[in-house]
């Protein structure tokens, strides 16, 4: 035999034999940095319930809130995730987990929820501007103009920015959206993995120009941020962070954050907490390389929206506090978080105090799944009141205060 004839019959043996070899599928994201000792852990997220909860299901007489406070259910949205309030006064609310966006207005006196997009790719970030609603999606952002004149019929979605999810990995990838004082959408990408090293674009907290598409980074080494929100006075950018799993029960603490310069590194991968060095990218950098939490929110507690109190309904003390969502823990035995907490600054725009605003939707810290609501969002309503969404029953409560 010839060698020609060798290597082509070689060739067609080795090409049908690695055609079938399937690229080996990346784990899920909550299994990514799992060590050998954890393989055992029976530790996994809580699925929402995706077509929601009936009223009567709602255990609402267990939620506690601080003295004159009243919480009740305002409306119900299935997987209820990001609020946005449009200029007539529609609220509209995002559904992560079926690709879908409502409307709720009211009509004689009632309120009417109405689906007004659907088939979206992983919708979570929506923000309202100049009569006009932004969706951001897990790929792009697109804009819908005068929506609230044609929630009927609902017009094209228009292109503002394509290319945010850089590798289509199966991490954090669904983004958190937010209108900045400049007139900017603000925007996370998270990493793609529990832990790596992320590209230019990941880890990182974005904006957008959404008149001339302009895209540019503001903050990098940030893991993944749900929550964004800007001081009434300072103009200065909060937000919240979640820290990496599967370093066990105590660490890493989720984290509060201010940007105080463009570009500032906040530590990911290399850092958590702002002073535990990751046990893999940890060896390349210091902990002191990179600017530290405002304020440790909790190891896993998952906080999600921040928001800043603008509203005249609350008492006087609560004037431009911090109402911070924690959706609540998965990776972490005794369970914590599934609330609402309130952070005071001081003068200085420290943080001065951090209390429990709204309780009660954790059951058993023990339990599987502990907890029968998980807040995600809140929104300040015009006459001060605040709503608050739960994409586990997929509903809006709201919260009011008299004397």
């Amino acid at each position: 035999m010839n060698k020609k004839l060798l290597i082509t019959l070689m060739m067609a043996i080795a090409i049908p034999a690695f055609a079938q070899q399937k690229p080996e599928e990346p784990p899920p994201r909550w299994l990514q940095g799992r060590s050998a000792e954890d393989a055992k852990s029976t530790l996994h997220p809580f699925a929402p319930k995706l077509t929601g909860a009936d009223a009567s299901e709602l255990q609402m007489s267990k939620l506690k809130l601080p003295p004159g406070f009243k919480i009740e259910l305002w409306a119900s949205v299935p997987n209820a995730r990001s609020l946005a309030r449009g200029s007539k006064g529609t609220i509209f609310v995002s559904n992560l987990a079926a690709n879908d966006v409502y409307a709720v207005t009211e009509k004689d006196g009632k309120r009417v929820v109405k689906q007004i997009l659907k088939g979206l790719n992983a919708p979570n970030g929506i923000a309202f501007l100049d009569g006009t609603l932004y969706v951001a999606e897990r790929t792009h952002i697109k804009k819908y103009e005068n929506v609230e004149d044609r929630l009927d019929n609902m017009p094209e979605g228009v292109l503002v920015i394509d290319g945010i999810d850089p590798t289509n990995g199966p991490g954090h990838f669904w983004k958190y959206l937010t209108v900045g004082p400049d007139k900017k959408l603000y925007f996370n990408i998270g990493s793609p993995q529990n832990i790596t090293m992320p590209n230019y674009m990941q880890g990182a907290i974005m904006r957008v120009d959404p008149k001339t598409s302009r895209l540019e980074r503001v903050a990098m080494g940030v893991r993944n941020t749900v929550g964004m929100d800007f001081h009434p006075i300072t103009k200065k950018l909060w937000f919240t962070e979640h820290g990496r799993d599967w370093l066990g029960d105590d660490i890493p603490n989720d984290e509060l954050n201010t940007l105080s310069k463009h570009d500032e590194n906040f530590g990911y991968p290399f850092c958590h907490q702002g002073d535990i060095a990751d046990p893999i990218y940890g060896k390349f950098a210091s902990c002191d390389q990179f600017t530290a939490p405002a304020l440790k929110l909790g190891a896993h507690v998952a906080p999600l929206g921040i928001h800043f109190y603008t509203g005249n309904m609350f008492p006087a003390e609560y004037k431009n506090t911090m109402l911070i969502a924690r959706h609540g823990s998965w990776n972490r035995n005794t369970k914590q978080g599934y609330d609402v907490m309130r952070v005071t600054l001081d003068a200085k725009g420290k943080v001065a105090k951090y209390e429990p605003f709204l309780t009660g939707f954790l059951l058993d810290d023990k339990g599987d799944p502990p907890m029968w609501g998980r807040p995600v969002d809140m929104l300040v309503m015009p006459d001060g009141a605040v709503l608050v969404s739960d994409d586990h029953n997929g509903v809006i409560y709201r919260v009011t205060y008299s004397k």
